[in-house]
């Protein structure tokens, strides 16, 4: 059976090309800061692009550490648009220069997503002094240069009741989007024991209000959820729905050093199914029992409040990612709005 005619069909990737970071923020899943060794070679990661772009992938999200700390990366983003794979990088934002603008528009990156996680204040505290204001500047530096630009936030227990003010400063940007996801208590996080629990309730509900006259998208990512009465206007996209966690169905994440997970997110060795230097990204992904936590889902494995939730068949317990590191099960969710009220 090749790639084509396989029941799952690869449509998007998460790839972490570094863990090196200028920054070590008190939150970071992935622990970043310092690459890792043995991270894999230019020839190997632009064998990587053409493995995904030779299996239909149609979008790779491009991820560190910090991106911009890898001295190949317009090489390797170059790898995946030429073969008419879109890319979007994820920064944050520090070190933007003149040069790294002329080559994200050579390379023809879809989009350039920034991390700010909350007003000056709060976004500082956790990565570095003055970062906010870099932030900022390169949001607009982006847009003028004709880069379509977005905001990914994090949030956490401290963080989370200040969306509003957040929102004040974030809609005089020229933004298209802002997502608003949940912080996973893994890595630094788990590390440094910050409180990540919030009112998922009142997210959804800041959310569905600010939506429709913001001036920009913004939508909850699918680790905030579900099924409330606001869902189908609260996911960026009007109309839109969670359908349950897509990794290793349709997505993958990829590591620095190879390894081949359902979800980037999935920041944990159990979880990996394979890696690149040892076997081809095909073979990892059509493997009889890659991906079996989803794959082989049944609303037979839901725990917790999901067992007997009518949209359980539906959601399939929400994000797994999330759902592990905040308690240990695959098939039940801490955060869920419908299920836990």
């Amino acid at each position: 059976m090749t790639c084509r005619d396989f029941p799952f069909q690869l449509r998007s990737c998460v790839w972490e090309i570094t863990l090196a970071c200028c920054f070590r923020c008190a939150y970071c899943g992935s622990r970043g800061g310092k690459a890792r060794e043995n991270e894999l070679t230019t020839a190997e990661c632009l064998d990587v692009a053409r493995q995904l772009a030779e299996m239909g992938c149609r979008r790779v999200s491009v991820i560190g550490g910090e991106v911009f700390m890898r001295p190949d990366w317009a090489e390797i983003v170059d790898a995946l648009t030429s073969r008419g794979v879109k890319a979007c990088i994820i920064t944050n934002g520090f070190r933007m220069s003149p040069a790294v603008i002329s080559e994200l528009k050579r390379v023809n990156v879809e989009s350039v997503a920034v991390s700010i996680d909350g007003v000056r204040a709060v976004h500082d505290a956790y990565r570095r002094k003055g970062s906010y204001d870099r932030a900022i500047e390169t949001l607009k530096v982006l847009a003028a240069a004709g880069i379509p630009v977005s905001v990914i936030t994090s949030l956490r227990a401290d963080n989370a009741p200040l969306l509003s003010a957040l929102y004040r400063e974030l809609r005089q940007l020229p933004l298209f989007a802002w997502q608003i996801q949940a912080c996973s208590p893994m890595g630094s996080a788990d590390d440094n024991g910050l409180s990540v629990l919030f009112n998922a309730r009142e997210v959804i509900r800041f959310v569905a209000e600010t939506a429709p006259s913001a001036p920009f998208a913004v939508g909850v990512a699918d680790n905030i959820g579900y099924f409330t009465s606001e869902e189908g206007s609260i996911r960026g996209v009007s109309g839109a729905y969670f359908e349950g966690c897509s990794a290793g169905l349709t997505t993958l994440g990829i590591d620095s050093v190879g390894n081949v997970r359902g979800c980037e997110s999935m920041y944990d060795e159990r979880f990996v199914e394979g890696n690149l230097r040892e076997r081809s990204l095909a073979d990892i992904w059509t493997a009889p029992e890659a991906f079996a936590y989803n794959r082989r889902f049944t609303p037979e494995m839901l725990t917790g409040a999901c067992k007997t939730c009518p949209q359980g068949d539906i959601c399939a317990g929400g994000c797994r990612s999330y759902n592990f590191f905040t308690t240990g099960r695959l098939y039940e969710n801490c955060l869920c709005a419908f299920a836990n009220s």
